[in-house]
């Protein structure tokens, strides 16, 4: 998923402010990153975060969740989705000024 001007306007956030832009893309970047593995790793086990933790590979990664934990891009989705619903609930929040 791009995280970007499009996104802002998928999400109503188009009128927020010019310099809080980046700043907010590059949050929804690391919280989703931080709430998926949160949610990914739930469903493992201690020596399975080990291994992982280990994997440095992208590709390699994709494989290891597909092996290990098959639900992942299911799991990336939701979370994704639960993220756009919080956002949009919030938008009015979001786009005031300063």
């Amino acid at each position: 998923m791009q995280f970007d001007e499009q996104f802002l306007v998928e999400m109503g956030l188009s009128a927020m402010p010019e310099e809080q832009k980046q700043k907010f893309l590059d949050y929804v970047q690391e919280e989703l990153e931080v709430r998926i593995g949160e949610r990914i790793s739930r469903g493992l086990t201690e020596e399975q975060l080990n291994e992982f933790d280990q994997i440095s590979d992208p590709g390699e990664a994709a494989k290891w969740l597909e092996k290990n934990r098959p639900d992942y891009r299911e799991i990336v989705n939701r979370t994704i989705e639960d993220m756009k619903a919080e956002i949009r609930a919030n938008r009015d929040k979001l786009v005031r000024p300063n």
